[in-house]
């Protein structure tokens, strides 16, 4: 039986030397891979209580739907600024060369709620951060975080060490 790390295709030197891009699309252009990415984010949560899965763009869209789906739970998108139709709440986080705005709608979230966030990948933890604080910003408390990979060498995970976090795949490096 194959790992879901069978999957990912690396490419070295992408986007720059030295560095090794784990590729999410090939494990979605793999019926059983995607099924196995699914099942995996899924099998985390299966003793966690939670009312809302919030997914990031874009990938936390393609990962945290069909977790929405099978959990008969309502699925909240996370999208870049402006993208959003009604009244939003936004909050601005750094990147490594600048920064970048994430905004989800105010009604979102309800007071209270237990809510899981989804994403494809965990690096520096940033986006995921900014996630978390406009969930809590409207008074969801955010039970558990998962992700597809994580890139451990970018400490992601000791930024978020106030949160409940799983991966499936964990890389050393960066």
């Amino acid at each position: 039986m194959k790992k879901l790390e069978d999957y990912v295709v690396s490419i070295p030197d992408f986007p720059e030397k030295g560095i090794i891009f784990r590729d999410v699309t090939s494990v979605l252009q793999d019926a059983d891979g995607l099924q196995l990415a699914i099942n995996s984010l899924q099998n985390f949560l299966k003793d966690v209580e939670c009312d809302v899965i919030v997914g990031t763009e874009s990938r936390g869209f393609i990962f945290g739907m069909p977790i929405a789906y099978n959990l008969h739970k309502p699925f909240v998108l996370v999208r870049k600024k402006g993208k959003l139709p009604r009244k939003t709440v936004a909050k601005e986080y750094d990147l490594e060369y600048g920064s970048a705005t994430i905004e989800m709608h105010a009604d979102s979230i309800k007071p209270g709620q237990k809510v899981v966030l989804v994403d494809d990948l965990i690096a520096t933890g940033g986006t995921i951060e900014a996630a978390a604080e406009l969930v809590e910003g409207l008074g969801g408390e955010v039970v558990k975080m998962v992700f597809v990979m994580e890139l451990a060498g970018l400490k992601g995970r000791e930024r978020l060490a106030k949160y409940d976090i799983d991966s499936v795949i964990i890389y050393d490096g960066k």
